[in-house]
């Protein structure tokens, strides 16, 4: 879109939350428009505040201004990275797009791997930061803008958004809890409020878990017809959900659909390492896809409960590091260490527990142990043993990301704030519903709610040794009904280790792993994983994420 002086030009992905605001806070400035659009009102914001704009947006956005009167382009992403952005910028020209296969496109890119960001796929699930899979490319992070002059060629990144510091004003000071809870629940609607505006249909992904519950609470507070979509996987008992999302929809009186997915077969995976971009290890892109691809075909924008873990202390590895540092943070560091040797040499692959016994050897004062890895530096290493020239620097390139608090909690939703749901979750859902035609909006992930729970809540209030989201469930009580299960943890994702010991799951991954065609991994390797997964071991997502890398590899003709 242009703006109507023809001086500026933008291109945008997203979604912007309070442009009706913006938007009337502009005329009073003297601006017009000639639009009902928020794209229109992000020139008019830009043209006000140039590129402090930034400040004044609450949405999901990545974008790019050209500003023919300075000759500047300006690019920026949200605050906590709904949407992507990749760019190259190479021999006096910038080259970006929301997409890696758009930069592909180009026949003069080398497509060649980069193996500093395969390091970190193969420990982390996913290439951190401004990283990238390939060589020369970079990711623009959450919260970050780039400003890059035609003339000069000339650019700076910087980052214009972080998450705030906990406030205290003292030891020993009184929390008012209500006052707390009240000030969530506010915020908390006014965000699904914001999000329920469109000029399409809007529906809620209704779990039937604590986020998505809430939400629903929310949404029908704004709208007296709210669409609620559960989805059910036929035959797999344990993975379904429909009786508590029916508690919740008939509670509120909804109009509840449910959809079962019966077609999660293995021929969904290429079509995905294709949309990914950049693969991520996270097989639960498969029900993400195939929820999106049901919702689609009754609304074009959803609401889901995304971020209220990380903001508000979900994962039940947050309450299992608190009870860790409450157990063994007075055994002496070399008996620790000796624990986590230990493990790593003698317990197999997969054996449950291994990863966190080789997180004894984290000081927990400072550190974060990796218990979400996929291959540590020992098995990385006979993994690419092809590769003389292989470096181990995902570890390091974790440990410069640890947030530096003192609050084990504080630093441990910090860094999956700024990690997992970045560069994982957030992918997932955009990549899955974008394929769909489906908008997926995340109320938890308003700023305000995100600065509230960062600033405010105390560890105490998010997770113990034994509870986690200590503040959002007693907002259940307010809200939801009194035989709602609050403390049921059901993660969304498929019985791979199943689909894994017999049919064509497993014809498949060993067809791709170990066929004679050129893989980039070590058989031997490959081989005890199958083994170990047959014999009952959590080797399914490793195997998941060596396929996935794979057929993504050969679907772009990647260059070693």
């Amino acid at each position: 879109m242009h703006d109507v002086q023809a001086e500026l030009t933008i291109v945008f992905n997203g979604e912007i939350y309070n442009y009706i605001e913006l938007r009337e806070e502009l005329k009073l400035k003297g601006y017009s428009f000639t639009s009902e659009s928020d794209t229109e009102v992000i020139l008019g914001a830009y043209r006000e505040w140039n590129i402090d704009c930034l400040s004044h947006l609450n949405g999901m956005f990545a974008f790019s201004i050209y500003d023919g009167r300075s000759k500047d382009l300006f690019v920026a992403r949200d605050r906590v990275g709904e949407k992507p952005l990749f760019y190259i910028q190479e021999r006096g020209v910038l080259r970006f797009a929301s997409e890696l296969k758009s930069l592909m496109a180009d026949p003069s890119f080398s497509r060649r791997l980069d193996l500093e960001g395969l390091d970190c796929y193969l420990a982390m699930g996913f290439v951190p930061g401004d990283r990238c899979i390939l060589q020369g490319v970079h990711k623009l992070p959450p919260a970050h803008a780039l400003l890059y002059n035609i003339e000069s060629k000339q650019s700076r990144v910087w980052q214009y958004w972080n998450l705030p510091d906990f406030y205290s004003s003292g030891s020993g000071e009184h929390i008012d809890e209500v006052h707390l809870l009240n000030e969530l629940e506010n915020l908390f609607e006014d965000s699904v409020s914001r999000q329920l505006i469109a000029d399409v249909p809007v529906g809620v992904l209704l779990s039937g878990g604590i986020d998505s519950s809430l939400v629903t609470a929310m949404a029908v507070r704004s709208s007296s017809k709210v669409k609620t979509f559960t989805i059910r996987f036929p035959g797999f008992g344990s993975y379904d959900e429909t009786k508590h999302a029916r508690l919740i929809a008939d509670y509120f009186s909804t109009e509840h659909i449910e959809l079962d997915a019966v077609d999660a077969t293995v021929d969904l995976l290429p079509m995905l390492a294709h949309q990914f971009d950049e693969p991520v290890v996270d097989s639960s892109m498969i029900p993400t896809y195939l929820v999106s691809k049901l919702i689609r075909q009754h609304c074009t924008v959803a609401l889901g409960g995304d971020g209220g873990d990380e903001l508000f202390g979900g994962y039940n590895h947050y309450s299992r590091l608190l009870w860790m540092h409450q157990k063994f943070s007075k055994i002496p560091q070399v008996v620790r260490s000796s624990i986590a040797r230990s493990a790593e040499f003698l317990l197999p692959y997969g054996y449950k527990g291994r990863n966190w016994l080789q997180g004894l050897d984290v000081n927990l004062k400072s550190g974060l142990p990796l218990i979400a890895s996929y291959y540590d530096r020992r098995v990385r290493s006979q993994l690419m043993s092809r590769f003389s020239s292989w470096r181990l620097i995902a570890e390091d390139v974790r440990e410069q990301r640890i947030p530096a608090t003192t609050d084990l909690l504080q630093r441990a939703t910090r860094m999956d704030f700024r990690n997992y749901l970045a560069e994982d979750i957030l992918v997932k859902v955009d990549r899955s519903s974008m394929l769909n035609s489906l908008e997926l909006r995340s109320p938890f992930l308003d700023y305000r709610l995100i600065e509230f729970a960062f600033s405010k809540v105390p560890s105490y209030l998010k997770a113990t040794p034994t509870s986690q989201k200590v503040l959002l469930k007693n907002l259940t009580a307010r809200l939801l009904p009194a035989e709602f299960e609050r403390n049921r943890k059901q993660g969304f994702s498929i019985p791979l280790s199943s689909w894994l010991q017999g049919g064509s799951w497993k014809d498949f991954f060993h067809e791709i792993l170990m066929s004679p065609e050129n893989v980039l991994f070590d058989k031997r390797i490959i081989k005890k994983l199958f083994e170990g997964e047959l014999k009952g071991r959590a080797n399914s997502e490793r195997l998941f994420a060596l396929v996935l890398f794979e057929l993504w590899r050969r679907e772009y003709n990647i260059l070693i």
